[in-house]
């Protein structure tokens, strides 16, 4: 039903990923999860084929495409892979910043080669002390002869040690509150910056999580997105929009892969001289995920239609989106691994990936509690 409102272009974008990732990473998503491997074969391969520039303008390397496209390609490709969903997130996330507040020499000398895939780009805001409470990180930045001193630490943060680009929130000024923080374009191999150990994580395990640390690491004032204080402003208009509907992209993808899984198995298990799809539980099951899992999409979809392009003030329904899409994907993996039973607690079928990595989305990129308080403002401030 949803194909009826995606344009020509868009329709085509999703079918080329979906190939994509079914013919190139679907084979190793078992082996990159266990083993917590970086998917950099699938990045190239997603260069190659030009999705590492979706959000970067023509004259920088990239396609300029429209917000739905990005959602409908990063749905397709976490089907097959949510590390490498997570990873090409993570890239867009941080390009989006340099071409919404980069100068025009920032974005001169940066865009073309992450737009191409010839580098890896990643952000860091996230603190051990902050959360996700943005305005409550303690990393600061002070100008030093030209340049800022950095010094503090982020965690969690995606491609880190991998990533040739970081979009790092700092403070640059307490003293003015929410105008005294600012974004600093930092480049790996910069004094001062280094990286801990690869967290073990649960799910996502191929999206190489770090900490990262600052000891009065030196970035160029040149560095700065936007003008210094603008740094919350930028935040919140890539992560309102764009960021939210791609982790409700890489929910859905999720949900949708064990749907298809559960729908195989019901059709070819035999339970009471039965098989499964026949038993109505099972069918009842079926019913609430596909339901589950259109309204999601249904909604997703909208949202990343009707919604303009960054920096305009986020609408509540990208927030919603994230809370339903995550939520939904919580729900599809639990009645998934419920219908394969023993089988799909076992690791030979992805089943069990599927869960972990569902779990995950509903605090990536703020938590679904902060989320639904945010929401709940912005309704009762209309």
């Amino acid at each position: 039903m949803m194909e009826s409102i995606l344009t020509q272009e868009q329709q085509m974008v999703k079918k080329s990923a979906g190939e994509l990732a079914r013919r190139e990473f679907a084979p190793r998503a078992a082996e990159i999860d266990r083993t917590a491997s970086f998917p950099w074969d699938n990045f190239r391969k997603l260069a190659q084929h030009g999705f590492t520039g979706m959000n970067v303008p023509e004259q920088y390397g990239g396609s300029g495409a429209d917000i739905l496209s990005f959602v409908l390609a990063i749905e397709e490709i976490a089907k097959f892979c949510g590390s490498t969903a997570l990873v090409l997130l993570a890239h867009h996330f941080a390009t989006q910043g340099i071409v919404l507040g980069g100068s025009p020499d920032m974005k001169a000398k940066f865009l073309p080669p992450l737009a191409k895939g010839e580098k890896l780009a990643a952000f860091a805001v996230h603190e051990p002390n902050s959360g996700c409470a943005h305005s409550s990180i303690e990393t600061r930045a002070v100008k030093a002869d030209g340049r800022y001193l950095v010094s503090g630490s982020k965690f969690f943060v995606t491609s880190a040690g991998e990533a040739d680009v970081y979009l790092v929130l700092v403070i640059t000024n307490r003293s003015r509150g929410q105008q005294g923080f600012s974004l600093l374009l930092v480049e790996k191999g910069t004094p001062g910056m280094s990286f801990g150990r690869v967290y073990d994580r649960m799910g996502f395990r191929g999206t190489s999580g770090r900490d990262i640390y600052f000891e009065e690491a030196s970035v160029p004032c040149a560095n700065v997105l936007g003008r210094e204080g603008d740094g919350l402003k930028l935040l919140g208009a890539i992560s309102g929009r764009f960021a939210m509907l791609g982790a409700a992209a890489i929910s859905l993808g999720i949900a949708g892969a064990a749907f298809e899984a559960s729908l195989r198995h019901t059709k070819e298990r035999m339970a009471a001289g039965k098989s499964l799809i026949e038993h109505q539980a099972v069918r009842l099951m079926i019913a609430e995920m596909g339901l589950g899992i259109d309204s999601a999409r249904t909604f997703l979809y909208c949202a990343a239609k009707g919604t303009g392009n960054p920096p305009m003030p986020s609408p509540p329904w990208t927030q919603e989106a994230k809370i339903l899409a995550s939520e939904t994907a919580v729900a599809v993996t639990n009645k998934t691994m419920q219908i394969h039973a023993g089988h799909g607690y076992c690791r030979d079928l992805p089943v069990e990936r599927y869960l972990r990595d569902a779990r995950g989305l509903t605090f990536h990129f703020g938590t679904t509690e902060m989320l639904k308080d945010g929401v709940a403002e912005m309704l009762i401030t209309v």
